[in-house]
């Protein structure tokens, strides 16, 4: 019981506003129900999200989960005033982890931190997550918002995703069978999708660049450029791992193709990229001259053009490129599987004039 004439305090008073949790709930009701999908139609509301595996078409399931966030990228968002594409973000860098095991993403949970509830803002954000789930057919189940005054300042965000997907007993892609000669092909990728934001944002800051500057190499602002979202590759790859193509997927993120490749390989073979099969997008050439970054550097911090790489057998190559560029992806052969030495490895190189080189490189998973 309140005292007489002492101050009455409320969660409002504390910086948590209940009204808001309930009015951005019904805002992303239908962004959820935008996502349904065979085995997910619950409406949101409930403590817990529900899956219909049977439902969904699978008689012997295996499940595999991936959780993921968005990193810093969310402070570009936060200070260019841009939130409706990182939720596209956090789903794909999910789902993107799936598919590279043959797994089919098939729902999702997202976590939403933040100091003061801007309804409007964390609409913006669960709108890009919705888009996200439809580009990738999972369904958007659940989630859950935290108010944390003193833990976030206001305007200030996190965000962190939970998928699961499935494929059935014995079709998961493991890499065994990738062997010396097989080719490697690379999909193009959006931008930098959701890796290394940390030194770009140290490269527009230190060369006092704002993110409402227009970029010197696209038609936006800096802003917009990198935030382009990261592009979701599950339904080409997955028409192809049905057609039986694939060997193995690699996600290009954190540490690029020196240390994600060689996760997907066998023992005792070497992932040999020439950097000449592609052209280095401007936005990475604009970063590296800015940065004066190293080739090999360029080559663990950024995906550098190449968001997902493919292994698959020389005689099916035409095929796979057939299936892929028909879901809209652009592909390029990046190269090929060699016999190595104990752990697998990666190796990209290039000729002089590559990735603003004045000689010949080479950089190997391992090198110092």
């Amino acid at each position: 019981m309140a005292t007489k004439n002492a101050q009455s305090y409320t969660y409002k008073d504390a910086g948590v506003d209940i009204d808001a949790g309930d009015a951005l709930v019904e805002n992303i009701k239908p962004l959820a129900a935008s996502t349904r999908r065979s085995g997910a139609d619950a409406d949101l509301g409930g403590f817990g999200g529900l899956f219909d595996l049977k439902a969904a078409g699978y008689t012997d399931p295996i499940l595999v989960a991936a959780n993921d966030g968005v990193g810093t990228k969310l402070k570009v968002a936060i200070e260019a005033g841009i939130h409706d594409t990182v939720g596209i973000d956090l789903v794909a860098m999910c789902v993107n982890d799936l598919v590279v095991q043959g797994a089919e993403p098939l729902l999702f949970l997202d976590y939403i931190a933040t100091g003061a509830l801007d309804v409007g803002q964390m609409t913006d954000v669960v709108s890009g997550i919705a888009d996200g789930c439809r580009q990738s057919g999972c369904g958007l189940i659940g989630g859950e918002t935290a108010e944390m005054p003193g833990m976030y300042r206001s305007g200030d965000y996190d965000l962190a995703g939970f998928s699961v997907g499935a494929a059935e007993r014995g079709t998961l892609l493991d890499g065994r069978s990738i062997a010396e000669g097989d080719v490697l092909l690379g999909l193009a990728s959006s931008g930098p999708h959701s890796n290394g934001y940390s030194l770009i944002r140290r490269l527009i800051e230190g060369n006092q660049h704002s993110y409402a500057d227009k970029a010197p190499f696209a038609d936006c602002s800096l802003g917009e450029a990198f935030l382009e979202p990261t592009k979701i590759y599950v339904k080409s790859t997955l028409a192809a791992i049905k057609a039986g193509y694939i060997k193995g997927l690699s996600h290009i993120t954190g540490g690029g193709f020196l240390e994600n490749i060689p996760r997907v390989m066998p023992n005792d073979l070497l992932a040999d990229i020439d950097t000449g099969t592609w052209e280095l997008p401007d936005i990475f050439q604009w970063l590296q001259a800015k940065g004066n970054i190293e080739t090999r550097e360029m080559a663990r911090t950024f995906n550098c053009g190449i968001g997902m790489v493919a292994v698959v057998g020389p005689n099916n190559v035409d095929a796979t490129k057939k299936i892929l560029e028909a879901n809209g992806e652009t592909v390029f052969e990046i190269g090929v599987i060699r016999s190595g030495t104990g752990k697998p490895k990666c190796r990209v190189s290039g000729k002089a004039g590559t990735w603003g080189s004045s000689e010949s490189w080479t950089s190997m998973t391992g090198d110092v």
